[in-house]
């Protein structure tokens, strides 16, 4: 779905989620997963594996683990479960990004008028 809008704040394009039903399962098995290599870690760092060689590396590689784990959690959600949406935004000039105007490419005095510095530290695009 796609609309012809371009003001600011539009939606240009909206596709809903797919919400598919293996997704879920997914999600739920690699979650059961998760809480295993947690319980694990947990287990280990608590009973001192940590305190030696080849325990620490063993405590490393299950946290390693965890977090893979999460992150194919959240990656099969944001792909399955949110919908793509693309709004219009407005477009900058590249000095704009900086805090500047095109006029104060070249830089601006110091000791130049403090107020309007104030201003300027408070809202970057103030208009003159």
């Amino acid at each position: 779905m796609s609309s012809t809008g371009s003001t600011y704040g539009d939606i240009h394009r909206y596709e809903p989620a797919r919400e598919s039903t293996a997704a879920a399962i997914a999600i739920v098995l690699l979650t059961i997963v998760e809480v295993v290599f947690v319980f694990m870690f947990t287990y280990g760092l608590v009973n001192g594996w940590g305190l030696s060689d080849t325990g620490n590396m063993f405590l490393g590689g299950i946290l390693a683990v965890v977090f893979i784990d999460l992150a194919f959690i959240l990656a099969l959600y944001r792909k399955e479960f949110l919908p793509d949406v693309v709004i219009v935004k407005k477009r900058r000039r590249k000095w704009e990004d900086l805090y500047i105007r095109e006029d104060d490419v070249d830089g601006t005095d110091l000791g130049g008028d403090a107020w309007e510095q104030v201003k300027r530290a408070v809202y970057p695009y103030y208009k003159r």
